[in-house]
């Protein structure tokens, strides 16, 4: 395999089903975490390992080693690996996925921006989804019988239980003080704005075409996925909050072995589930709309980037992030006609946010 954000979480977790399994890492692509990239180095025995920034080229402990953007594209192209995992984080994650696409490769795909900046533009046939909800309503879709609505879970983020007027006031260290796991600093930042779930909505219309779709809030995080059928039933997909799962399915195809444990559900005793709202979470007034104009991710993932961006370096509120994309989404009204389009358009987007700061 091509791991692309191999020191990540889901990388973590992908190396450890390719050990359980004996499968070959062919190229290792990592950020700054020197120290465990060399420990996967010396465990998985990649013939490239590529780094995000040059000054770390000497402290590699491997033959070759690359750096950059375009080294990555290059590794995905001369690589006979038939499989690419995109972990890497952002809207830096879609030139490579369209690279492997580009290359007949399959794409085991946790990286979001992909799908919401260019779902339209790129062969679907060969995504396989590993975030937990796709995953799980993947699992589900495997019926004939007629779909009436496909829901996703959310966590809720860090102000879940904040009272709304405290939230105007909250601090990133507040935005990143997730209630139930600890992730990246932009998911974690998106989970509490509930940015996290509009994109993965987004990836889902993508995904599994068009149809209806919406999310609940699940506090426990125990059900990552339900279909509402249309003879009046819903089935749930209920697993523990562990990545290693749907990685197992995307690398192997199909799974027979035990990859976690059952869960207990006299131990989970309940289950809470709560309306997302507007009131709490701003940007959920342009999910329909957006669901309507899928094409127009692009521009709600460039003004969020641009705008965490802004949040992180004090210069505007958490809530004003939501602002700011409202505001994106309903100043660039055009959908791009092409991936040229999407490349320019996210650009524009960004520095039209960055102007108004």
């Amino acid at each position: 395999m091509i791991l692309l954000g191999s020191t990540g979480s889901i990388g973590v977790n992908a190396l450890a089903i390719a050990q359980q399994f004996g499968l070959a890492v062919d190229v290792l692509v990592a950020g700054r975490n020197i120290a465990l990239l060399n420990q996967q180095i010396q465990v998985h025995k990649p013939s490239v390992v590529v780094v995000a920034d040059g000054v770390d080229l000497s402290s590699v402990q491997h033959p070759r080693v690359m750096q950059g953007e375009a080294a990555i594209l290059e590794v995905i192209a001369s690589s006979s690996s038939e499989l690419v995992i995109n972990a890497l984080v952002g809207f830096a994650g879609l030139q490579p996925t369209l690279k492997a696409i580009e290359c007949g490769k399959r794409v085991a795909l946790a990286n979001k921006e992909s799908l919401v900046a260019a779902g339209a533009f790129m062969d679907i046939s060969k995504i396989q989804p590993i975030d937990s909800e796709h995953f799980g309503l993947w699992y589900l879709h495997n019926s004939s019988r007629p779909i009436e609505r496909m829901l996703i879970t959310a966590s809720g983020g860090a102000f879940r239980d904040w009272p709304i007027e405290k939230i105007q006031e909250a601090t990133l260290k507040d935005a990143l003080n997730h209630p139930n796991w600890s992730m990246g600093q932009k998911i974690t930042i998106d989970s509490a704005s509930m940015m996290n779930k509009m994109f993965e909505l987004l990836e889902a219309r993508w995904l599994f075409g068009e149809g209806e779709y919406d999310a609940i809030i699940e506090t426990k995080s125990i059900i990552h996925a339900l279909i509402d059928y249309r003879d009046g039933s819903t089935t749930a997909h209920i697993a523990r909050a562990d990545m290693q799962l749907p990685i197992a399915y995307a690398l192997m195809g199909e799974m027979d072995q035990k990859i976690l444990s059952s869960v207990n559900l006299l131990e989970v005793g309940s289950l809470e589930f709560r309306e997302i709202t507007t009131q709490r979470y701003p940007i959920w007034e342009i999910r329909k709309e957006l669901l309507r104009n899928p094409k127009r991710g692009v521009i709600i993932n460039a003004a969020n980037e641009a705008a965490i961006e802004l949040f992180v370096e004090g210069k505007i509120s958490f809530l004003d992030i939501s602002k700011q994309v409202i505001h994106a989404f309903e100043h660039f009204t055009q959908e791009p006609k092409s991936i040229e389009e999407v490349f320019a358009m996210d650009l524009d987007v960004r520095n039209h946010i960055k102007s108004r700061a």
